[in-house]
């Protein structure tokens, strides 16, 4: 069976909220599928020590170059998280392409992926409107005190 993920990181990947202001959010969050018809399996929240990478998972199957805009094979982008990890005290790297080094946050991948220090992540959501809104985006800001971004996954 696969699962599916709604996964919520700030905007400034090294940027982390306070352990209140993710509880309150997480709890914003979990309240976003408890409606009649809606379901959540879990939402918890994620504090890492490095900048980390939240990816898309199986949704990833494009990567084009920031720098030359040419196709990089995601089994490179894979192969690269297998060798180094998904923490990252550097995100600069020699790309296939181009053979140019470019920073893995500034390539352009067909679903978004993040790089963060914290996210909040909705394990298996189900409701109406799966993803979340830009208001319901604004209020989960609101709660952690800085802008947050939606990675959609699938595993």
């Amino acid at each position: 069976m696969s699962d599916g993920y709604i996964r919520l990181i700030p905007t400034d990947q090294r940027w982390q909220p306070s352990p209140e202001a993710a509880a309150a959010a997480m709890s914003y969050v979990v309240q976003l599928f408890s409606g009649p018809q809606d379901d959540v399996e879990e939402v918890e929240t994620e504090f890492y020590d490095e900048v980390t990478l939240i990816d898309a998972g199986d949704n990833t199957t494009g990567i084009t170059c920031s720098n030359c805009s040419g196709d990089i094979h995601v089994g490179w982008f894979f192969d690269l998280i297998e060798e180094k990890g998904e923490a990252f005290g550097n995100l600069d790297f020699e790309v296939p392409c181009c053979e140019t080094v470019v920073a893995l946050d500034s390539l352009r991948f067909d679903w978004p992926v993040g790089f963060a220090r914290f996210e909040i992540c909705a394990m298996n959501p189900s409701r109406a409107k799966y993803e979340l809104d830009d208001e319901e985006l604004a209020e989960v800001a609101e709660l952690v005190g800085h802008p947050v971004t939606q990675i959609l996954a699938h595993y």
